[in-house]
């Protein structure tokens, strides 16, 4: 299996391999902005323990930075997620224990192995108290759009191989097509 990688036993969702990512702002702009242009066929919102939103976006996000917050606005409604150093408001500026917590401070590219083989693939963003911020749930080539099981779809692998080489600089690796069938967590 080729990898930049380093696997981990997570409890409660078994055997991942994890891609660290660079988590200064202008990177994880640029991130938000790539894995957006393809927002009809993400899925995204928290993951943790006992509850997973996979949210589908109305919309592409118009996104923006104010105060170390990127803002996606998907026009009805949107999300701030810390990518950067923030301060608040002058006339109430954020404790400064307050704001080294806050932004992003692990990011992760990362693919759920099951049977021996990538099931899932996705992204994943955390702040300086290990809370999850975002994950993002990439095009599953063992899913269709609809997130039925299909025949692989090898081409629905693309967005993940463009973020391996655009921030990993690794090329694309034939163990993300090893699988044969989409296995829940």
């Amino acid at each position: 299996m080729a990898s930049t990688g380093h696997m981990v036993d997570e409890p409660g969702n078994g055997l991942i391999e994890l891609f660290a990512l660079p988590t200064d702002q202008d990177n994880l702009v640029r991130l938000l902005e790539k894995v957006f242009e393809h927002w009809q066929m993400v899925q995204f919102g928290p993951i943790i323990q006992g509850a997973a939103y996979e949210i589908k976006a109305p919309c592409a996000p118009r996104i923006t930075v104010l105060d170390g917050y990127a803002t996606l606005d998907f026009e009805q409604w949107h999300i701030h997620i810390c990518v950067g150093p923030t301060i608040g408001d002058p006339s109430n500026p954020t404790a400064p224990e307050v704001a080294s917590i806050r932004p992003c401070q692990r990011a992760e590219l990362y693919r759920l192995i099951r049977e021996d083989a990538p099931v899932s693939w996705g992204l994943r963003l955390y702040n300086g108290a290990d809370e999850q911020l975002l994950t993002v749930l990439l095009p599953n080539p063992f899913l269709d759009d609809n997130d039925m099981p299909c025949k692989p779809n090898w081409e629905r692998l693309a967005l993940w191989d463009d973020l391996r080489d655009e921030f990993l600089n690794v090329a694309p690796d034939s163990f993300d097509r090893s699988g044969l069938r989409f296995v829940h967590g």
